[in-house]
């Protein structure tokens, strides 16, 4: 239940936190853009996204039970957020992400972290695969620069609405959306150390303002991003809203406590350790919480900006709580040089995390395994991109659960499966 910081500490040298800073700074340079393309993404505020990145991603570092996990909004939450936003607006967002935290504190109590193994894989593998196709095809509009006012939250009728406003794609924004995906792209493979999403989408927009191109940016859609962090406060509370958003706070726990314990895993993996489940646990909720209270969005453990940080040589916790100060440094004195930055860019950087986030080089893999966890796996990816995912989630687990219980007793010889 212990946080990692305070076993990191003991012995901790000045070489190691010049390691745990640079790769911290190095993790802030990804996190900047792409903080404030899932906010957009997510129908919230860009600031929205770094605050949550500076509060969540500090108290995920300082209070998790991972050495080098990395917090912070992530994709996975897009499709949520989105939804909740459109129902009961951005402060019933705030007051859902702000149960959500007490929901994972109670869980980690109870010690639920380790209760991870029980959700089958390929439910994971399924939702997974689903949110990635539905955050692809949230940023068509921005990437091709279609005019609509308000596109439906979802898949099909957006699909039907971009269709029919087809005839608007800017050439310009189709231009700068593919040459930034060309660029991260091949920044990724040329030179992978390079935080090559800030490089490319910094160049284009740069590009962007230098030519005068008629390209949709940060400022001409939002105006200019704050300089610091928002004064904490309550969301509005009364028992009938509380009641409302139940659901979707134990959607955004379920998803911030699995993704975490996801990341976790895949850093001990990196490192060669091993994470504290119920600590991690403890640290979403707190996260979550700090979080609401400053007006951000859910969080939870990235993977990708977990991995960039094991890769840049973060030894400790130190390192995700440098990147938190370093974003916070920013806000506070380059805030309205990210208004600059141009929307297709942006859109070209989320479609492209997108695709990391299906992992392609595991589909064959997918597809040999045992028909019963493919057909869970495609029906959990259908659920989460036609329906909803609380259902997919729901239904995913329920039937694999089942499918599980039912091998374990075929196993043991208590069914008997009559020949035909």
């Amino acid at each position: 239940m212990r946080p990692k910081l305070l076993t990191t500490m003991r012995g901790y040298a000045p070489g190691m936190f010049l390691g745990d800073a640079l790769a911290g700074t190095s993790v802030a340079l990804v996190a900047l853009p792409l903080s404030i393309a899932i906010a957009i993404a997510s129908g919230a505020p860009p600031a929205a996204g770094l605050v949550t990145a500076v509060v969540a991603g500090f108290l995920i570092s300082a209070l998790g039970g991972s050495r080098v996990q990395i917090g912070g909004p992530t994709g996975a939450f897009i499709v949520v957020v989105y939804s909740i936003i459109a129902r009961y607006g951005y402060d019933g967002l705030v007051l859902a992400t702000l149960m959500a935290g007490a929901i994972l504190l109670v869980a980690g109590l109870l010690r639920a972290g380790n209760l991870i193994a029980y959700v089958p894989e390929a439910v994971v593998n399924g939702f997974t695969i689903g949110i990635a196709i539905v955050i692809a095809s949230s940023q068509l509009k921005d990437f091709v620069g279609i005019e609509a006012a308000a596109l439906p939250a979802d898949f099909l009728p957006k699909m039907a609405a971009l269709w029919a406003a087809r005839s608007s794609a800017d050439w310009p924004a189709m231009g700068a959306g593919i040459a930034a995906l060309v660029l991260i792209i091949m920044l990724r493979r040329m030179f992978p150390r390079l935080p090559g999403l800030i490089v490319a989408v910094g160049a284009v927009s740069a590009g962007v303002a230098l030519l005068s191109l008629p390209v949709a940016t940060i400022a001409s859609q939002y105006g200019e991003l704050p300089r610091g962090l928002p004064v904490p406060h309550l969301p509005h509370l009364t028992v009938e809203r509380i009641t409302q958003l139940l659901p979707s706070a134990f959607v955004i726990a379920f998803l911030a406590a699995v993704e975490s314990l996801l990341s976790a895993m895949v850093a001990d993996r990196m490192i060669g350790g091993s994470h504290r489940p119920n600590a991690e646990v403890l640290a979403q909720g707190w996260a979550n919480i700090g979080s609401a209270l400053f007006g951000g969005l859910p969080a939870t453990g990235a993977i990708a900006r977990t991995a960039t940080n094991v890769r840049a040589g973060g030894k400790t916790p130190v390192a995700g709580m440098v990147h938190a100060l370093v974003i916070l440094v920013v806000m506070l004195l380059a805030a309205p040089l990210a208004g600059y930055l141009a929307m297709p860019a942006l859109a070209a950087l989320l479609m492209m995390t997108a695709w990391n986030m299906s992992e392609p080089h595991k589909w064959r893999g997918y597809w040999a395994a045992p028909r019963e966890e493919r057909l869970l796996l495609l029906l959990t990816l259908t659920l989460t991109v036609l329906a909803d995912l609380t259902v997919a989630i729901g239904v995913g687990v329920a039937f694999g659960l089942a499918l599980r219980l039912r091998q374990s007793k075929l196993q043991a010889g208590e069914w008997h499966v009559p020949n035909r």
